[in-house]
């Protein structure tokens, strides 16, 4: 099952790519706010057990998918269910997949494109001497203006699909070799200087001592959810990098390291965001506004709060980009493969509907925000229900049950080459641990558990 395609140079350009599409605004923004949320330390043990139990089984079956297809997700499922003599109408899982992708960049590339705004914001020094009052009411503002958001919304989506637009080994692993060590020395920085001016005792404490209290359903629902939302799968991108990726690399081992980067980056950045927070007094469970309205009060505090502001927003805006290229790849593959379009009239042909969606997004925000669609709910947390509640988890519980119930055990076999007792904990863990964790994360986001 092969077709001549593009492959990665190597195993760790792969691993960039899919550490860059896991690691993005859900590490750095959701993962620390969730933290603080949920009670620190015990949620963060949970996360942990959730990755290791369900997101490096789950992300193995996805990549393992893609590499034995040789395809694009919509034909790559076609291909294997035609392999294994089961429907033809598991190619929709493809479909939904890639869809999903098209409609999540069209929110991801607004939210994104505050990031942008508030690396300029702090460049020019609009923290300083901010407070909470001030800092709440400029992001107001900010929001209140659909001419700032669209501009914004634009250079990301032409940030995004530049970079698409080159191919896999050009644009894909070019950008990604230049993005995620760039964004591992920014972190690394900001950990140093959180240390050096911030509560860095407080942050450990309140991220890595155990208070088993808190561990409500709750927060081990929000745990196991976003262990899977963290490692971008569901959505056919693991599974078109998994295409591109060489027969003799390790699906195991590189799915371990992904994981491990992915849930580092998290860890990290937790500690740096509140050793700062406490350090000023502020709010650790301060929710969705943490970095957009708590942190530029901290910024604006500290000696060289300016230079630090810059390159936290520097790095959250890398960690979107890695992930926003691999939510359009699968959509572009896709396109490429079909028709006669090139990849870069693909690239651009999904960027402008991913556009015109945004704007959409954009003006929920203001002039259409009393606009309702499904649910009951504004164009922006209509998007965000459907894709995250709904097609997300949907996606990656029909990949775990075409794999663990419908591929042959033998082909399944060759594509991990693990050693049998792995092999037997492997697929137990995707025919019944994986799919009982997807179903509760369904029914806990759709507010059925």
């Amino acid at each position: 099952m092969s077709q001549a395609r593009s492959h990665w140079s190597n195993r760790w350009t792969f691993m960039l790519a899919t550490a860059g599409s896991a690691i993005g605004l859900g590490n750095i923004w959701k993962f620390p706010y969730m933290t603080g949320v949920n009670g620190g330390s015990a949620f963060v043990l949970v996360f942990l057990a959730c990755i290791a139990m369900v997101g490096i089984p789950l992300m193995m079956c996805e990549i393992m998918l893609g590499r034995r297809a040789q395809r694009n997700p919509i034909d790559g499922m076609h291909a294997l269910a035609q392999e294994a003599g089961s429907s033809r109408h598991w190619k929709w899982v493809g479909v939904m997949g890639l869809v999903a992708g098209i409609l999540i960049l069209a929110f991801y590339s607004v939210i994104a494109g505050w990031i942008l705004h508030y690396v300029v914001e702090a460049a020019r020094g609009s923290f300083i001497g901010m407070d909470g009052e001030r800092s709440a009411s400029a992001f107001q503002q900010f929001l209140a203006s659909p001419l700032e958001l669209a501009v914004w919304h634009t250079i990301f989506i032409g940030m995004t699909l530049g970079v698409v637009a080159r191919g896999v080994n050009a644009g894909l692993e070019q950008a990604n070799k230049i993005l995620m060590p760039s964004l591992f020395a920014i972190l690394l920085v900001l950990l140093g200087y959180s240390m050096s001016v911030g509560d860095f005792q407080a942050a450990l404490h309140f991220m890595f001592t155990p208070d088993f209290s808190k561990v409500t359903p709750t927060a081990v629902l929000s745990a196991l959810g976003h262990a899977f939302f963290s490692l971008s799968l569901g959505m056919g991108a693991v599974m078109v990098y998994g295409s591109y990726l060489q027969r003799h690399v390790s699906i195991a081992r590189t799915s371990i390291y992904i994981a491990l980067a992915d849930t580092l980056v998290g860890l990290l950045v937790g500690i740096a965001i509140f050793a700062l927070v406490f350090a000023n007094h502020l709010e650790p469970g301060a929710g969705p506004g943490l970095i957009f309205q708590t942190l530029p009060i901290a910024f604006g505090r500290m000696p060289m709060g300016t230079v630090m502001g810059v390159l936290f927003f520097v790095l959250v805006a890398f960690a979107a980009w890695t992930s926003a290229i691999s939510l359009v790849e699968p959509a572009v593959a896709w396109i490429t493969e079909n028709s006669r379009l090139t990849r870069k009239q693909s690239a651009w042909l999904i960027g402008i509907a991913d556009w015109l969606l945004g704007i959409a997004v954009v003006l929920s925000f203001n002039l259409w925000q009393d606009i309702r669609l499904l649910f009951g709910l504004g164009i922006f947390d209509t998007l965000d229900k459907l894709t995250t509640t709904i097609m997300l988890p949907l996606g990656g519980l029909c990949m775990a049950v075409f794999a663990g119930w419908y591929m042959k055990t033998s082909h399944v076999a060759e594509e991990l080459d693990i050693s049998p007792l792995a092999y037997r904990a492997w697929r137990f863990t995707i025919r019944y641990i994986s799919p009982l964790a997807i179903v509760a994360i369904f029914l806990y986001l759709t507010g059925l558990l």
